[in-house]
């Protein structure tokens, strides 16, 4: 193969590479800002759960106030009823305290419906509370994680940088142009030219155009995507994982290294 293609087809790995690792980089705060809203759910849920634990047991603290109110307006009806002085007056105050012991009696009604839904309540609640508490420990883990990944990813990055610029120094720069200028607009900017086709597009090549790329003696295009074709009948050429090896002497078809 062609020694400018092949330096250029390293650069297309190298360029792949990187933009898998920017993709990931730049994917992670939207990971974590995902985790994070699902953690704040389990705060809102928690909360929830506390709230209506702390409604219950504010309306039973109500009720038992009632009921003493009650009791005590009982204790001074029976003692105003003592002194009552006609049969009317005596009446009416049967009549107030028969309406606050019906009072009192709903007050206890509602407290043994309150009881029972205390317990469920408070259930509820320490189920909340684990479930944050297990959420908490994932988040806390895959927020670490994801600073691990975002470091070796940058490290990686790094790397390949360094590995660009020594390669980029062996292409030369008319090629560099052109495969920056496409590179722009598609992914892939080399194309190999395989059963008489560009294997980016499909499309057919001319049969001058295919022997053409075959001598490899200069730079040739796809004339539907304008891409770089190379050709290698030995080796089999993966854009995104670089060159294969080559295939054994004598071999009657060509090697699909992936």
């Amino acid at each position: 193969m062609n020694r400018d293609i092949e330096n250029t087809l390293q650069l297309q790995r190298i360029d792949m590479q990187r933009s898998d690792l920017e993709k990931e980089l730049a994917a992670l705060p939207k990971h974590i800002a995902t985790i994070e809203r699902q953690l704040e759910a389990g705060f809102r849920k928690l909360e929830s759960d506390r709230a209506l634990l702390a409604a219950n047991q504010k309306d039973r603290r109500s009720q038992d106030s009632d009921i003493q109110t009650h009791q005590q307006k009982i204790s001074k009806l029976r003692d105003q009823m003592m002194s009552a002085k006609t049969n009317e007056q005596y009446r009416a105050f049967q009549h107030e305290i028969a309406f606050c012991e019906q009072s009192i009696t709903k007050c206890e009604d509602r407290i043994l419906v309150l009881m029972e839904q205390t317990e469920a309540l408070e259930a509820n609640v320490k189920t909340a509370e684990a479930e944050l508490a297990r959420q908490k420990t994932a988040v806390e883990a895959e927020k670490a994680g994801a600073r691990k990944r975002a470091a070796a990813d940058m490290a990686k990055l790094k790397e390949l940088a360094a590995q660009r610029a020594e390669v980029q120094k062996e292409v030369p720069a008319a090629i560099y142009s052109a495969y920056e200028r496409i590179r722009k607009r598609t992914a892939i900017a080399v194309a190999e030219a395989a059963a008489g086709r560009c294997s980016a597009c499909q499309l057919e090549l001319r049969p001058q155009l295919m022997q053409d790329v075959r001598r490899g003696d200069s730079i040739t295009y796809c004339e539907n995507c304008r891409r770089i074709l190379y050709y290698n009948p030995s080796i089999a050429f993966d854009p995104a994982t670089g060159p294969g090896h080559a295939a054994p002497s004598g071999a009657g078809k060509r090697v699909d290294m992936t």
